[in-house]
Parts: C-alpha cells; structure tokens; sequence
C-alpha cells in the first residue's frame, strides 16, 4: 500500500491559518490576566503597576461573592436534572425507532437554533404568568433547557459507538432494562456523559441573556452582576473574575483529559 505523502511546505499555508485563528481566540483571554492584577482603577494594557488589589476587593465584596455562590449553585443544579434527562432522551431517541424521533430531536436541540434573545423574552413571558421570574427554581428550569441539546449530542454520538448487542445480552440473561442500561451500557457510554455534564455546567454558569431577563437582586448570577457592572461602572474587578473564570475553566478541562486517558494496567 502506497501512502501520499505530502510535503510540509504545501501545508504551511494551513498551519499559519490555524495559528492565526488560535490566535485570534487566545490572545484576548490572555491580555485579561494581567489586567487582572493591575493596580490602576481603570482598565489599561499593558498595566503601569502591578498590584492584587482587585483579587482582594472582589473578595470582599459581599455582593460578587452572593453572585459567584448563585452561579454555581444554578450551574450545579442545572447538571444535576440535565445530565439524567439529556442521556434517557438521547438513549430513547437512539433506539426508539418510532417516526416522531426526527421531530422530538429537532424539539430538543431547538436552544441551538433559535436566538437566544428570543427565548429569553419568551421565557420571561412564561414566567410572568407562572410567578417563576427571579427565583431558584425558574432559574435551574431555564438553563436546563439551554443545557440539554448539549448532553443530548454528547450522549448521543457516545451511543452511535456502542454496540447495543451488549446490553441486549443482558436483558436476555434475566436482567431488566434499567439494570442492564445501568450494569453495561451506561460504563461504557460514561465519559460522553461525563461531557455531557460539563458542558452543561459550563453553559448554565456562563448563561447570561436569559438571566438578564429573569433575575435580579438576590437572585443575580454572576455573569448578570458582570454585565450590569460593565454597564454601570468599568473597574479591573471584572478582569479578576474573568480569569478566576478562565483558570477554572482550564482545570476542568485539564481533569476531564486526565480522567478520559486509559488505565495502565497492574
């Protein structure tokens, strides 16, 4: 078998393409950090002095640490209903087999394509009726709808790769359907779940248009408490959380790639 090879030369126009776009993606998240630690009041690049300054007022604010803490509690709740619902709707998409199966996919993954502003109204709407607006539980419903088409397409391109004979053995050995879904198929489907709910995380903690419409006060997340504040008033304190943000963000990653690497064996 003859292999083409393709000299280096002819694809430096491709490296210095994709240089460029990482680049273009990188290079602001960068340039955050050390604005970070500025000890200006405003927000300049490069900083005259360096200082922790607003990493010591960003923890000493009560009203950035209730945000941070509403974030995260949203975020963490978020996960928790859509990671189980995303994968019992991708794993019955996948083997349903029944007609309607495209039009509930599209229903699902409908947050992806329609813009986001216009659910947001639409959920406002919603929420005026049902007195859900600026509380706990409208919060969590909202961005697990904005979550779930990600646990769907991560649970769901796992499942395309798993061979279903598996967990049709099982069940013709005695066990029942969830304890064969969850004895064989779920192991072996974990780390799309897995991602699943990171991503899910990710977006329910970084979500901040529809929480602009239905939050507030008490109830602001932080991305809301951001936006307001580089409305209101512009000061290095947004820099620091921004790369608190991006440090986490890099850790989680970090752990999942470490978490998804094979066993060595004893």
């Amino acid at each position: 078998m003859i292999e083409d090879h393709v000299p280096v030369r002819s694809r430096l126009w491709l490296f210095l393409t994709g240089g460029l776009v990482i680049a273009f993606l990188i290079v602001p998240v960068l340039i955050v950090i050390p604005i970070s630690f500025s000890s200006s009041t405003l927000l300049e690049f490069p900083p005259r002095a360096y200082s922790l300054r607003w990493y010591r007022a960003l923890l000493g604010s009560l009203e950035w640490r209730d945000a941070a803490w509403m974030s995260v509690k949203v975020a963490v709740l978020t996960t928790l209903v859509a990671t189980p619902v995303g994968t019992a709707a991708a794993y019955g998409l996948h083997v349903g087999g029944f007609k309607a199966a495209g039009i509930l996919r599209l229903l699902i993954l409908a947050p992806l394509l329609v813009p986001v502003i216009l659910t947001a109204i639409g959920i406002f709407y919603l929420y005026a009726l049902l007195g859900l607006n600026n509380t706990l539980v409208g919060l969590v419903l909202a961005h697990t709808m904005l979550a779930l088409p990600f646990v769907v397409l991560s649970v769901a391109a796992g499942l395309r790769s798993y061979d279903m004979a598996q967990e049709r053995v099982a069940r013709s050995l005695g066990a029942n359907w969830f304890r064969a879904f969850r004895s064989v198929t779920l192991p072996q489907i974990r780390l799309p779940v897995l991602s699943g709910a990171l991503l899910a995380f990710i977006s329910s903690f970084d979500e901040v248009i529809v929480a602009f419409f239905i939050s507030g006060g008490e109830m602001a997340t932080l991305p809301r408490r951001m936006f307001s504040a580089l409305r209101d008033q512009i000061e290095p304190t947004i820099a620091a959380i921004s790369t608190i943000l991006v440090v986490l963000s890099v850790a989680t990653v970090a752990v999942v790639e470490v978490m998804r690497r094979p066993r060595r064996p004893d």
